[in-house]
């Protein structure tokens, strides 16, 4: 008799979940009349429809699902025989509750890591002494985050007063609790702080997001249904007007998104593609926390001081406002992921207030370069990706935590930085930007941010030399998703100008 493993298949994102599952439901069509034996599981499926997987899974009806990390840990689904990884799941505490979900009672079980093209990926299955050697990573959590503080006040304070004594790291407790006080939550009495407002203030907090901002999706096909939520921000990219959303392994077309009533109306197609969002990332510096180049006081510095202020580079770390777009997509043939067509849309902004960490390369370093605008360009686009990827391995955080951006400081105004921004697809062919002074950012992807900004700073020189030993040892010629990302399809000399610059940095 066959036998069949129950498996469960681990994505890195939504979309990718989403993907994988229609590509095995349509490699493993269900019988007519019989329920559908793979099933996809992620954030965004209503609770019941959740719960309806879970139960499918404790009794085996459900051979196999496709999950994001929502079903790493906390969840009984019995007693699983198969555990794929689609991709390096980002940290080593989270491979290891992947893994962890085969096998649980009884028998034998597998568990699989198929490496992506990804340089983190390409690093791992490189270095498997790496992950065998090293102890999970901890739990991190920035406590004087206004955004979380905020919330887990409130929360403190519906389950108990808060004495105007009480501490919570270095932050003015009474003072924050006197603006909640102000805004109707909280009211003072007998030196104690107590919980006024009607709602209940755990219901509003997210555990896998800062805000809890949801649009409801509403599957207009027949009868106006219900069918999912999605934050915010991923709203912006997913449920925008003409996109593709995939849910459960079938397509919906927007319809409408209504950002008053926070609602997304969908109807059920049946297209080969799906759409990917094209994002324009904005960042200012609000204020600098440190800086290693600043020519401000250089007279008055120790010699060392003054001869690193007169580099060609300088990092820097401090509060930034960074601006996000979503500007048009791209139609992705099933697949194939061939580029298919195109849509422009005009949706508003979204703004952040956030940390981050910045290297800015001087005009004496970019025109010492050996290569053509586009070639510097597509270079430091490159530099970026992979100064992402050596990052989040430094600290030891989830790819997803950090954003990255590149922005001009203008000539006449050195001591700011304006919103212009390019995306990498423009970097290349004779009309390419020039920037004269770029700052290439890597920012927390929190409001607020939540403490990454500070020790990559500290730990400059050894990202720098840590990247540039990632892109000397991949073995590809000019470029590849491995060690610059797609900067190397666009300029053949992107990696070289990449590694020059490189050079440059650990002068």
């Amino acid at each position: 008799m066959k036998h069949e493993l129950q498996t469960i298949v681990f994505a890195n994102s939504r979309l990718h979940t989403e993907l994988l599952l229609t590509y095995l439901q349509q490699a493993n069509p269900h019988a007519p009349g019989k329920p559908e034996p793979i099933r996809g599981y992620r954030g965004g499926y209503l609770p019941n429809e959740r719960r309806e997987i879970e139960r499918g899974l404790r009794d085996a009806r459900i051979r196999g699902v496709v999950s994001t990390s929502a079903l790493e840990l906390g969840i009984d689904v019995g007693s699983l025989d198969a555990v794929v990884m689609a991709g390096y799941p980002g940290t080593i505490a989270a491979t290891w509750q992947r893994a962890g979900r085969a096998g649980r009672r009884s028998g034998s079980s597998c568990a699989v890591m198929v490496a992506s093209s990804a340089p983190l990926d390409q690093f791992m299955v490189r270095n498997p002494d790496y992950f065998f050697g090293s102890t999970p990573e901890q739990a991190f959590i920035q406590p004087d985050n206004l955004e979380i503080l905020v919330n887990h006040l409130k929360c403190a304070a519906f389950e108990l007063p808060i004495a105007s004594e009480e501490r919570f790291g270095d932050v003015d407790v009474p003072d924050v609790c006197a603006r909640l006080a102000e805004a109707g939550f909280l009211h003072q009495a007998s030196g104690h702080f107590h919980w006024t407002h009607e709602a209940y203030p755990a219901n509003t907090v997210s555990l896998r997001s800062v805000t809890s901002d949801n649009f409801v999706i509403i599957d207009i096909t027949g009868e106006p249904n219900v069918i999912g939520e999605v934050d915010f921000s991923t709203a912006l990219t997913t449920v925008h007007e003409k996109a593709i959303y995939l849910h459960g392994g079938e397509q919906y077309h927007v319809e409408h998104l209504d950002f008053k009533e926070r609602k997304a109306y969908v109807k059920r197609v049946d297209v080969d593609y799906y759409t990917d969002a094209i994002r324009y990332t904005q960042v200012r510096v609000l204020e600098i926390a440190a800086s290693s180049g600043s020519l401000e006081g250089a007279q008055h510095a120790e010699p060392l001081q003054r001869l690193d202020s007169l580099r060609s580079d300088s990092h820097s770390h401090g509060d930034v406002l960074v601006r996000s777009q979503v500007v048009g997509f791209k139609k992705i043939k099933f697949f194939t992921n061939e580029n298919i067509g195109a849509g422009v849309l005009e949706l508003p902004e979204n703004e952040m207030h956030t940390t981050a960490y910045w290297i800015t390369l001087k005009r004496p370093l970019l025109e010492s370069l050996p290569f053509s605008v586009s070639e510097r360009q597509s270079g430091m686009f490159g530099l970026l990706h992979a100064l992402e990827s050596v990052a989040t391995l430094l600290l030891m955080c989830d790819g997803r935590d950090l954003g990255t951006a590149i922005g001009e400081r203008p000539p006449d105004a050195m001591g700011t930085d304006d919103f212009s921004a390019v995306r990498v697809e423009e970097v290349a062919g004779p009309n390419a930007k020039e920037f004269f002074e770029p700052n290439l950012y890597l920012f927390d992807a929190y409001p607020g941010g939540i403490g990454f900004s500070e020790p990559l700073f500290r730990a400059h020189e050894l990202l720098v030399h840590k990247t540039r030993e990632l892109i000397t040892a991949c073995e590809c010629q000019q470029g590849c998703p491995s060690c610059i990302g797609p900067a190397g399809d666009l300029a053949p000399r992107a990696k070289e100008a990449a590694l020059a610059i490189l050079d440059r940095l650990c002068a």
